[in-house]
């Protein structure tokens, strides 16, 4: 059997996704809800005001992230025995410590600790008044919930990024070298463009993944979307409208992404099997 007669059996055994058509149906019932009850559509108005700080967190903390996993795996990925161990050591502990704590730790510890190492590497300028010290409240609560959000995902995205570079052929790796390509080179032309196939599936589940674990900055007072539907269901005392909105408009960003990331994955998979 061929591959597109495989991947034909394969769908039709799948069959029709009627999971999908259910939550489609349930969607289009809670918008014609508020838009047609006041008390929906006043919560509606509430919550979707945080929706470009949800956004705006989540795609900060992981670019950041990525850009920290990629570093933290190419420490685990190099020759160096004092990298490889400093990589686990930090994969190790970041994994191990939930993110809601992390958020509390970085924000109440960590940056007040930053404040104070900044300050005393500055002191020559701060004595000579060329600068100010550096205030805790000088460091916002949302860039102590993305720190907290990069710090945490990059552990996470850094072992996406080791199995996706380790996939690679080594083969192909010896034939860049026998080129004559240098290690930048090589990793540039050879390794990324096919271990990018392996990494995006995983990389894009933790994407989702941080959309919904963005929802703990709430707990610092960052107006995003939960924390506007907790402010209002706590002044109103319509916790049903309330968080049936929240999670309403939550499960149309996670489930939308999702369903852009298993289109992208099937299509870089046909891809590769050309």
């Amino acid at each position: 059997m061929n591959l597109q007669a495989q991947n034909s059996s394969d769908g039709e055994a799948q069959g029709f996704p009627w999971w999908l058509a259910v939550l489609v149906l349930i969607a289009i019932a809670i918008a014609v809800a508020i838009a047609a009850n006041n008390i929906y559509a006043q919560v509606f108005e509430t919550v979707i005001q945080g929706l470009w700080v949800t956004i705006g967190v989540t795609l900060t903390a992981f670019v950041l992230a990525s850009a920290l996993g990629l570093g933290i795996a190419l420490m685990a990925l190099s020759g160096s025995k004092w990298a490889q161990q400093t990589a686990r050591f930090y994969t190790e502990i970041i994994r191990g410590v939930p993110i809601l704590v992390l958020l509390f730790y970085i924000a109440f510890v960590g940056a007040p600790a930053l404040t104070e190492a900044i300050n005393f590497l500055a002191t020559p300028l701060i004595k000579t008044g060329v600068m100010e010290p550096l205030l805790v409240r000088d460091i916002s609560l949302m860039w102590r919930a993305i720190l907290a959000l990069t710090i945490g995902y990059s552990a996470f995205i850094s072992e996406v990024f080791r199995a996706g570079i380790m996939s690679v052929d080594k083969g192909q790796i010896e034939a860049a070298k026998s080129l004559g390509l240098s290690r930048t080179q090589r990793f540039r032309l050879v390794v990324m463009p096919q271990a990018i196939r392996v990494i995006l599936p995983p990389l894009g589940n933790d994407f989702v993944a941080m959309v919904k674990d963005s929802s703990l900055v709430s707990v610092l007072g960052v107006q995003d979307i939960t924390q506007l539907g907790k402010v209002y269901a706590s002044g109103s005392f319509r916790f049903f409208e309330t968080y049936s909105i929240v999670a309403y408009v939550y499960l149309i960003l996670t489930v939308g992404l999702s369903l852009g990331l298993r289109r992208l994955e099937k299509r870089l998979r046909r891809n590769q099997m050309r």
